[in-house]
This record gives structure tokens, sequence and C-alpha cells, in this order.
């Protein structure tokens, strides 16, 4: 239900984010925007024990805010400010595909037939999208420089166990919404009406925006990409090291059958050790099944 809404929330932050364009320049969004993520992550983070992120794992948080705090949204708001809602938001799901890409490329994560069908669907639709008016325009560049940067920042967020994602959302929303909003105000010279955040705002609907037939096409595709996707697996025997560590998991999944003096049910967080396991079953490349491949 909650990854349901975040998706939700997500899709329509653009339109309603093309909205307030109207009154508020590109870097100064930006920095608003992280700001209030912030805002929003500080009680989760309050309630949070504090540990300190391995050596490790420090440079990719560095990293995740850069990339995926200070760049990223700022490629997107003024890709935005140049691009349809509509179409900045079906390029928005490019994300997925860079994601998948670095992680094989970067990180020897495995990319099956059935996810490389979908990937070259949503890369041929976002292509389409691109060039729906003869030529690429700038706006869809930077909006796609924006996925390949996020694609780095979840990839990079992903593989440092030592934080938590409230803790890292705080990290990004305080130090690089303060950076962008200092950079806009700094450079952005046009005064600031008070923001109409219009939430839940749909760029055909409440934007006025034609639906153009290149929009359709490439929605169709995206649907088959994404569902091709995320439907992927693959099954192999694979080796997991001994270790012991604290994170959120489930007593059913097949990882974390540990015994507890007093029956625990549903997810939660404790101390815990894993033997040395080998063994063979259909995985996602989640937290527990991060290994490399030998090339197909």
């Amino acid at each position: 239900m909650a990854c349901a809404l975040s998706a939700a929330l997500f899709g329509a932050a653009t339109p309603a984010a093309k909205l307030v364009l109207d009154h508020i320049p590109p870097v100064t969004l930006a920095g608003l925007l992280y700001l209030g993520a912030a805002l929003v992550a500080g009680p989760a983070v309050a309630i949070q024990p504090i540990r300190r992120p391995p050596k490790r794992d420090l440079a990719k948080v560095a990293g995740s805010v850069i990339v995926g705090g200070a760049l990223a949204p700022v490629l997107l708001l003024i890709g935005l400010d140049r691009t349809p809602a509509s179409t900045a938001s079906l390029l928005l799901n490019l994300e997925l595909v860079s994601t998948a890409l670095l992680a094989g490329l970067l990180f020897g994560e495995h990319i099956g037939r059935r996810a490389g069908g979908g990937l070259a669907a949503l890369t041929a639709a976002g292509m389409l999208l691109a060039g729906a008016g003869g030529s690429i325009g700038i706006g869809s560049v930077l909006i796609v420089g924006a996925c390949i940067c996020w694609g780095l920042d979840n990839n990079l967020t992903a593989t440092a166990t030592g934080v938590t994602p409230a803790q890292i959302t705080l990290l990004k929303g305080v130090v690089a919404g303060l950076v962008n909003l200092g950079i806009g105000l700094a450079t952005e010279h046009q005064t600031l009406s008070p923001a109409r955040f219009i939430g839940m705002a749909l760029g055909w609907s409440i934007a006025g925006e034609p639906v153009l037939g290149s929009q359709v096409g490439a929605l169709v595709v995206m649907a088959v990409g994404v569902t091709l996707v995320t439907s992927s697996s693959h099954q192999h025997e694979h080796f997991h090291a001994a270790e012991s560590h604290e994170h959120v998991h489930r007593h059913d999944d097949g990882h974390h059958d540990h015994g507890h003096v007093e029956p625990i049910t549903g997810s939660h967080s404790h101390p815990h050790d894993h033997p040395e396991l080998v063994h063979s079953h259909a995985h996602h490349p989640d937290a527990a099944h991060r290994h490399r491949h030998e090339p197909l």
C-alpha cells in the first residue's frame, strides 16, 4: 500500500511541478522540493537508531546526495520547463532503464532476456517521445539526464547498507536542498509569487495540454516494457556469505528463518546472524541477492 501511494504521488508530482514553474524558477524550486522531503523524513529519522555508516558506504552516500539530490532535480525541472508535463512524466520511465543498465554495467547485476526486452521497449518509447516534434528537444535531453542521475543514485543507495532510506532522504534534502535553494536565489532573478502547490494534477487534464499520438503510443510501449522488467526474475545456484547485521525483515522470506523467544509477525528490525548458505531459487537483485554473474 505504501509503495502504491508513493508511486501515485511521484506520478502526480511532475504535472504539479509544471504548474508551479510558472511562479518559481527551476533551481529554486528544486531546492524547495528537497527541503520539503527533508522535513517529511525528519520525524522518521528521529526514531531510528543513529549508527556511523561503514567507510565503504560514505562515498556512496555522498555520490547519492550529489547526483540524486542536487543534480537530478535541477535537470528535471529545467527540462520540464521546456517540455509538456505529460511527455515528461512518460520520459521519467527511463529512470528504470538507467537503473537496470547501470546495475548491470557497474555492479554486475543480471539482466535476463525478459528484462532486456522490457528495457529495449522503454528506450524505444523514450526515443519516440524525445523526437516527437521532428527533432530531439533540449528539454527531453535534460529529463533523460535526470533519469541517468537517479539511476546511479538508486544503485548507490541500494548498495549502501549502513544507512536507511529515510536517513539518506533527510541528508539529500538538507544538503542538496539548501545548496540548490542558495544557488537559485542568487542566480534566478525572478520575483517569487505565492506558490500554488496544486497536487494530484494531471498534465493532460489540469494543465490543458493536448493529447499527442506519440504520447499515447509511447504510453502503450512503456506499459509493456515496465511489465516485462518488473516481472523478470531468474533462478540459479548462488552463495550467501555468513554475516551479522540489522535491517527490517520478515521471517517467511527464506533468508530470515531464525527463531525468537516470543513469536514475531510482520516486518521488523533487530540484530541477527546469517550462516553461510548455498541454494537455488527464483530471485530479484534485492539486498540479499546482489551478486555478480558471468556475461550471457
